[in-house]
């Protein structure tokens, strides 16, 4: 009898604890930090390298500023804008890219970009959207 009243005393105690436990919420926090400065715009995956002349439509650029894309991208609800996705690693581009801090190089409007051929639709958060 003394092992039964102990666990009832047992139990009664828990569910008590239980009951007068306060709630916690966790708090989760996730950083990003900065967007890469890139003279031509970053790739909208990880790890957000910089892109080269030609891989974004003008289309991406407000005032000669890039509109970011991924975790950084400040565009319009619903933008869609053209890429050139041949200059893209994931597709087999290994060429010449920018580094983070590079200016761009003189000629190269970012308003009016010349000759360029889009290939895909992209909407700024990583996904492909269609076909030029």
């Amino acid at each position: 009898m003394n092992s039964f009243k102990l666990f009832a005393l047992a139990t009664v105690a828990a569910i008590s604890f239980a009951i007068t436990a306060p709630n916690t919420q966790a708090q989760v926090s996730v950083s990003i930090g900065v967007a890469p400065e890139c003279p031509y715009g970053y790739y909208d995956v990880a790890p957000y390298d910089c892109a080269p002349y030609g891989y974004y439509g003008p289309e991406w650029f407000t005032g000669g500023v890039f509109i970011g894309v991924g975790p950084w991208f400040h565009g319009p609800e619903g933008f869609h804008g053209h890429v050139n996705n041949r200059f893209h690693p994931e597709h087999g581009y290994s060429g010449p890219r920018p580094h983070p801090g590079d200016k761009p190089e003189p000629g190269k409007r970012l308003d009016k970009i010349q000759h360029f051929k889009g290939n895909e639709v992209r909407d700024g958060r990583g996904h492909a959207v269609g076909k030029k």
